[in-house]
């Protein structure tokens, strides 16, 4: 269960960091056309990544935690 919260977990940190980056240039870039609005407004930049960092929890932790139920000798035999 760890293994796989800690998988998708650090391909959403390498994804994120690599998105900040992107919205901060696209705002240099689309700063001319919003008016009278704050382009580098941090509440809403670390809103996003707060509720994508929860949904990725989640998205994460439910498959993972079904897989831990499922008996090791059944799901080979499957195989």
């Amino acid at each position: 269960l760890k293994l796989v919260v800690h998988g998708g977990l650090k391909l959403t940190v390498i994804g994120m960091g690599i998105g900040l980056l992107v919205a901060l240039a696209l705002v240099r870039l689309l700063s001319g056309l919003l008016y009278g609005l704050n382009p580098m407004n941090l509440t809403v930049f670390i809103a996003a990544m707060t509720l994508l960092t929860g949904v990725a929890v989640f998205a994460c932790y439910l498959p993972a935690r079904h897989a831990t139920k499922v008996n090791p000798v059944d799901a080979l035999r499957q195989e």
